[in-house]
């Protein structure tokens, strides 16, 4: 498989969310390129721990893997780590805003889980961007921005309002990013949305996903198959990266995209999808 420029040996990747699951996946993949790595994670012990298990594991000793304890909630934690990067590598080929957190909400039922899920899914990745661009595009070289969304941020399935609009925040950015760069001079660097689906993770099943995939349910896909997928439609320029699972396939994924959007085209009621009325109809369109 050929792979976008970013992904050269001696080419560095930032990437947050990085001890557990897909930020996990992400390190161990470019590693094995001979890219160097920089994981970054608000877990200092399990960031530690993942970082000498890569460092075991490289066939090149020239490859440098790099650790920063780092909440992406906080501006100043973000901007530090670009300072640290730039400082250690002298560049920054690959921006992975991973880092993603989730706990219950609900629409009227307190406000403080609505602000820890905004501050980390979404501000977390507005901290990166507002941090890395710019110099990323002063390098003057191809390089990628790919930020974390979800599926729950665009059909906005019921249960879990908070975490619905903090990725849905996620998604709207990262594409006002790529307008912006693709209009921006002379930019070679570009954003790209990761929406992974059922993956085997710390985050889905409450702690740290056992390494090799042990107890992986028979849905769900591993974080490494998301990373070979997200390396496959890099190299074919995707700005949507919409992962497939073993239970859902990408033309189950187009059609409730496309029945969310035409709630509001067709005039039905808000997540028509799960409304008894229309419950037969949209398995009609799914046929």
């Amino acid at each position: 498989m050929n792979l976008h420029p970013a992904f050269a040996a001696g080419h560095v990747a930032v990437i947050t969310g990085a001890a557990d699951g897909i930020g996990r996946a992400a390190a161990e993949r470019f590693s094995q390129l001979r890219m160097h790595v920089l994981m970054a994670d608000r877990n200092g012990a399990r960031l530690e721990e993942a970082a000498a298990t890569l460092r075991s594991q490289l066939a090149d000793s020239t490859v440098r893997i790099g650790t920063q304890v780092v909440d992406v909630a906080d501006c100043g934690a973000v901007e530090a780590l670009k300072v640290q990067a730039y400082a250690s590598f002298g560049r920054v080929d690959v921006l992975m805003n991973n880092a993603g957190t989730s706990e219950p909400s609900g629409s009227w039922q307190g406000v403080a889980p609505w602000r820890r899920l905004l501050e980390v899914n979404l501000f977390g990745i507005v901290h990166g961007v507002q941090a890395f661009t710019a110099a990323m595009i002063a390098q003057g070289t191809p390089a990628l921005i790919i930020n974390t969304g979800s599926k729950q941020g665009i059909t906005n399935p019921p249960g879990n309002p908070a975490y619905n609009v903090s990725k849905a925040g996620v998604k709207a950015a990262t594409e006002a990013l790529q307008y912006e760069l693709r209009n921006t001079p002379a930019c070679q660097v570009s954003a790209h949305l990761l929406v992974p689906g059922y993956t085997f993770t710390g985050l889905t099943h409450r702690g740290v996903a056992p390494a090799g995939g042990a107890g992986c349910p028979p849905g769900a896909w591993l974080p490494a198959q998301v990373i070979d997928y997200m390396l496959e439609r890099l190299e074919r320029g995707s700005f949507y990266i919409i992962c497939p699972d073993n239970e859902v396939s990408s033309a189950d994924d187009a059609r409730r995209i496309s029945w969310a959007a035409e709630d509001m085209t067709a005039d039905r009621p808000a997540l028509s999808r799960w409304h008894p009325d229309y419950a037969q109809a949209f398995k009609d369109a799914a046929l």
